[in-house]
């Protein structure tokens, strides 16, 4: 749903819930659930509830799963260091 908010932005309810194979009530807890998380809003204009995309809290996730990338990349980069070093000793 993100991905096609991202290409498509203000898609309506029903538009967004066409290619799947769930109810529109299991759509809308997942809508809600996406809306919690700040990362869509909705916006009504009649009947019709229009959803847009925040990217902003992606954004912000993916700085602190880079964080933890670096930190293991060093990590295990040292452990195959150290590994390497000892099968060379054991040549």
């Amino acid at each position: 749903m993100l991905a096609r908010l991202e290409r498509e932005d203000g898609l309506s309810v029903s538009e967004l819930a066409k290619p799947f194979p769930v109810s529109l009530p299991a759509i809308m807890k997942h809508l809600d659930v996406l809306s919690d998380a700040g990362l869509l809003t909705r916006t009504k204009a009649g009947r019709t509830v229009s959803c847009h995309l925040n990217a902003e809290p992606m954004e912000e996730a993916m700085g602190w799963l880079a964080r933890y990338q670096r930190f293991w990349t060093e990590r295990l980069d040292a452990l195959e260091a150290l590994l390497e070093a000892r099968r060379k000793g054991e040549s």
